[in-house]
């Protein structure tokens, strides 16, 4: 009995060990937020909202990628899209994803007030899991002068691992990600020190260093 209730302990905690070993990794996983720094943004094309079609964001890196794209997503450009890449090509990049609910879109009114104050950098939104016309009609009602997407599938909130409601990302030219993403409505303040950064860091020339090794942009 005593042999047989000895393997018993240790059957049971061998199951407790990897029980604990499994919720830990899915702890650390769900833990994770937003592009991590030092990497580029994830290319993609988003319809812009005032253009008023309803299509889907193209997230491809290469040609005839199934759901993803026909077309790497990059090269998809023109005056009803939101193309990340042509904007990190150009400068800095802050970019907000959010949510059309409840007070997530104030992000979009805190970036309206400081964007003019940074021309250097270029600004931009995508509601996530959204359609076309809300999303419209928030831009005209808010008086946006920078570009905002849509994403109806959702698709960049997974790859863009968003984790709440609002998830700012500054990235420098190259799209280059700096530091962690910023996960709900920040002050006016805080988001201009955050841009400031961005642009010292970018004028100092460590996009440069940072981009070291890494692949071409697709």
């Amino acid at each position: 009995m005593g042999a047989r209730y000895g393997r018993y302990i240790a059957v049971v905690g061998l199951i407790a060990l990897f029980a604990f070993a499994l919720y830990t990794t899915f702890a650390e996983r769900s833990a994770v937020s937003g592009v991590p720094a030092g990497q580029r943004l994830p290319p993609f094309a988003a319809p812009l909202a005032l253009a008023g079609a309803n299509a889907d964001v193209n997230v491809a890196t290469h040609a005839n990628q199934g759901s993803a794209g026909r077309r790497p997503a990059c090269s998809v450009r023109g005056a009803r899209i939101l193309n990340i890449c042509q904007l990190y090509e150009q400068g800095p990049v802050v970019l907000a994803l959010f949510i059309d609910g409840g007070s997530c879109p104030d992000v979009l009114r805190s970036i309206e007030r400081l964007a003019s104050s940074f021309p250097q950098v270029r600004f931009a939104a995508v509601a996530v899991k959204s359609q076309a016309k809300p999303i419209a009609a928030l831009v005209r009602k808010l008086g946006l002068g920078y570009p905002v997407g849509f994403d109806r599938d959702g698709v960049l909130g997974a790859l863009y691992q968003m984790q709440g409601c609002a998830q700012i990302t500054f990235a420098r030219p190259g799209g280059v990600v700096q530091g962690q993403p910023l996960l709900e409505q920040p002050s006016d303040a805080a988001l201009r020190q955050r841009i400031a950064r961005l642009i010292g860091l970018s004028r100092s020339g460590a996009s440069a260093s940072q981009t070291a090794g890494l692949p071409a942009a697709p």
